[in-house]
């Protein structure tokens, strides 16, 4: 006999929550949404499931790198042709994409396959204040208290 209540898909309350990540390190922020977007902070969390909540994240643009990855941290990507290596240090990517940049961190942290593929799709980030989804009654939470 199962005692354990398992999560349904259908039966999933979702809320909205509001996240400012300016002068946040990028790996705090990625890491609580992370888990957020997963639903590992309610009680009903299985793993199987997609239990999680919907995350907008302002000022992306402001996001802080600790020590020296701003110049130090190289991120590569290839075309998959001869000579096709291209590289981007993690402080130009900051400047030049910001929502991109904070959206691939969260990525690496969400499972790879197509549990993780529904989970991100939660996720809205801002380079800037503001967003257009205050329809949605977001709840503003503040990440210095979760950590």
């Amino acid at each position: 006999m199962r005692t354990t209540p398992l999560a349904k898909a259908n039966e999933v309350d979702r809320k909205w929550y509001v996240i400012d990540a300016a002068d946040v390190a990028l790996g705090r922020v990625s890491s609580v949404v992370a888990a957020i977007l997963r639903g590992k902070n309610k009680p009903t969390y299985t793993p199987n499931v997609d239990t999680g909540d919907n995350v907008i994240i302002i000022n992306a643009a402001q996001v802080k790198l600790t020590g020296k990855k701003a110049k130090n941290k190289i991120y590569y990507s290839h075309s998959d042709h001869p000579g096709g290596l291209k590289s981007i240090s993690a402080g130009q990517k900051r400047e030049e994409k910001p929502e991109l940049f904070v959206e691939d961190s969260i990525r690496g942290m969400l499972p790879h396959n197509t549990l993780g593929r529904n989970q991100i799709k939660k996720l809205h980030v801002y380079a800037g204040s503001e967003h257009n989804h205050q329809a949605q009654n977001p709840e503003m939470l503040d990440i210095n208290k979760l950590i």
